[in-house]
């Protein structure tokens, strides 16, 4: 890869990072102002689904960027997250298209009754969707660990990774323990720290590869 190349790459990584980063943090201050029924319907749900889409895209090409600046004896593992990336990618676009789309449409048109089985709601189809998407991103953060070393700042991209990744299982209980509550939901807080934090800290690493590269 010449210089010109590289230098791209880790823009984009840079730029993507920046907007996921945004986005995650824009997607958690709408959660707790939902809870906290301080934003209520139709705003509420335009903001969860729209702040999480936004997630989706700038983190994919993060994580792309990230597997073209890993040295090749290391690519194992930052392909192994870009897959898991996809696959987030996939269920969560799949499911906020569907909410945005066509359930909120039908909420405000008053023919919710015909498509109600397309909410989101706690153990419903788009809702395991929904969990597969952020399991697999936390199992992306994981499994790329090994793309860094363990020396400088990649030592702090590697610990954000391993944070996000540990976070894994509260998202999985908070999904799929049997009665879903909004004390439930405060267990899976910690994502709305760990994630913005993996995002950012990534970001940084692109941003510190373009100055070595002057």
């Amino acid at each position: 890869m010449d210089n010109g190349q590289f230098k791209s790459i880790n823009n984009l990584g840079f730029w993507a990072g920046i907007f996921a980063f945004g986005f995650a943090i824009a997607y958690s201050v709408v959660q707790i102002l939902q809870v906290r029924k301080i934003v209520n319907f139709p705003a509420d749900e335009i903001l969860i689904y729209g702040t999480s889409f936004g997630i989706v895209i700038p983190f994919m090409l993060e994580i792309l960027a990230l597997h073209y600046v890993t040295p090749q004896d290391k690519k194992i593992w930052s392909h192994a997250a870009l897959i898991f990336t996809i696959i987030y990618a996939v269920f969560v676009t799949a499911n906020y298209v569907v909410q945005l789309a066509t359930v909120l449409p039908a909420k405000l048109n008053g023919t919710y009754d015909q498509i109600k089985i397309l909410d989101q709601t706690p153990h419903s189809l788009f809702w395991d969707f929904d969990a597969i998407g952020y399991i697999s991103m936390g199992i992306a953060t994981i499994v790329g660990i090994p793309a860094f070393t363990k020396t400088g700042f990649q030592k702090w991209v590697r610990l954000s990774f391993l944070a996000n990744g540990l976070v894994t299982p509260l998202i999985t209980i908070v999904y799929f323990y049997p009665t879903f509550s909004n004390k439930l939901l405060f267990l899976g807080f910690p994502w709305a720290v760990t994630a913005p934090l993996a995002m950012l800290l990534l970001a940084v690493f692109f941003k510190r590869n373009l100055k070595d590269a002057k």
